[in-house]
């Protein structure tokens, strides 16, 4: 394995490491402060934060495990290979997230309407995706994506943040022109934005892991 790869997963391997830990401090902070101020919506976006902190994790993990195992020069293992499958277990873990995000907007959709607390919902989603786009601007590589491991963890804070402006979107239609459906619409776009990710993901990976 070449010398320029291997700087590549190292700040590859440091980058998620740092998205872990502020996302997890952000879910610490979240789940805090919900239960002080008694706001259901805060606790349930930092309960939210503790998913996307043990999906992002399974990447730092198994960065880990890659340079543990090169480390000790363990004979038949294929650090590459590895990473794919973190990555490719992420591909489906996405999916199912696009596949909640549906189940939730048509319940939404078809439930009787409920008093909605649009600014603390507003103040919720906005912190959720300023967390986001500085976990994506992090994670972000402009040499491309070969490393698909960390691109697998781009992908799911950039689904994250593009399902809090959808939300915040969802709840200004709502509040300022009472169109409530604005919310489920928007919710079926980010579904079938992030089913397409997932896909080239898992198409990606796949070829690796398969290839001989």
């Amino acid at each position: 394995m070449g010398h320029t790869h291997e700087t590549v997963k190292s700040r590859g391997e440091k980058r998620t490491a740092f998205v872990v830990v502020f996302s997890a401090v952000t879910m610490v902070l979240e789940i805090a402060i919900g239960l002080f101020s008694n706001s259901m919506a805060l606790l349930a976006d930092g309960i939210h934060m503790g998913s996307h902190v043990l999906v992002i994790g399974l990447s730092w993990g198994a960065y880990v495990l890659v340079r543990r195992l090169q480390k000790k020069d363990t004979c038949g293992v294929d650090g590459d290979k590895v990473l794919s499958l973190s990555a490719y277990t992420s591909g489906v873990l996405l999916l199912i997230f696009a596949l909640f995000i549906v189940v939730e907007a048509v319940e939404r959709f078809f439930v009787p309407r409920v008093e909605i607390r649009y600014v603390e919902a507003m103040v919720v989603a906005v912190v959720g995706m300023v967390v986001n786009i500085v976990c994506a601007f992090v994670l972000h590589d402009r040499h491309g994506h070969d490393d698909y491991n960390s691109h697998s963890a781009y992908l799911h804070v950039v689904a994250d943040a593009l399902t809090s402006l959808g939300a915040i979107f969802g709840l200004l239609c709502a509040m300022l022109w009472d169109i409530v459906w604005i919310d489920t619409a928007v919710a079926f776009a980010c579904s079938l934005v992030i089913v397409r990710w997932a896909k080239n993901l898992l198409f990606d990976t796949g070829r690796v892991l398969t290839a001989k």
